[in-house]
């Protein structure tokens, strides 16, 4: 894994909702009535909003667009109320005040975004990272794969290339083969019962 890259909980500025809790809230007294956008049909930003409305017993209607500004776009707009999303497609807007982040949605508190809570800590167990890795084909030498591993690790760890990293709001990671194959593995099993239960299609 190359990089991670926090998303963020976002809702119109104008929405009675300051906190996960008060959205959730929202949501139980008028089921169905609030919209939420994504990227596409089966990405992150559609299966982290699913799951965020099977976990908290919520009805939410997708409405999915063709990129991330075009979905932060729609909720400025009010077309839809919400969406998890790149930070940095949200960070923009949240500081002019058109939008508000309510949580990230990794695992952990973003050393990138230290002030905003994470969806485990506001009360919904999601956990959505989206991430960039580095593939090699089936039967790449180990001795390739371990020398592209430590290249890459020192890349990581160059402070320019952090600094960019950072200014896109990415994460450097760097683990194992290993680690990362687990972590893909974790995610499979995280997101099959999300994908059957919200009955997710990719068209």
């Amino acid at each position: 894994m190359l990089t991670t890259q926090p998303s963020v909980l976002a809702v119109n500025a104008a929405l009675p909702a300051k906190s996960v809790g008060e959205l959730v809230a929202l949501l139980k007294r008028e089921p169905g009535k609030y919209n939420f956008g994504s990227i596409g049909n089966g990405s992150l930003s559609h299966l982290a909003m699913a799951a965020i409305a099977l976990k908290s017993g919520t009805e939410l209607v997708h409405v999915p667009y063709g990129s991330s500004p075009q979905a932060m776009t729609a909720v400025i707009r009010g077309d839809v109320q919400m969406a998890v999303l790149p930070a940095i497609s949200v960070l923009p807007h949240a500081a002019s005040g058109a939008a508000r982040m309510l949580a990230v949605s990794s695992g952990r508190r973003s050393a990138l975004l230290q002030d905003i809570p994470t969806l485990k800590e506001s009360g919904i167990d999601v956990e959505a990272d989206a991430w960039n890795g580095l593939i090699a084909p089936a039967g790449t030498p180990e001795a390739v794969l371990a020398r592209l591993h430590r290249e890459v690790v020192a890349i990581l760890n160059d402070p320019d290339v952090r600094a960019k990293l950072n200014a896109q709001v990415m994460e450097p990671v760097g683990n194992t083969p290993a680690e990362f194959r687990a972590q893909i593995e974790a995610e499979i099993a995280r997101w099959t019962p999300v994908i059957k239960a919200a009955n997710v299609k990719v068209n």
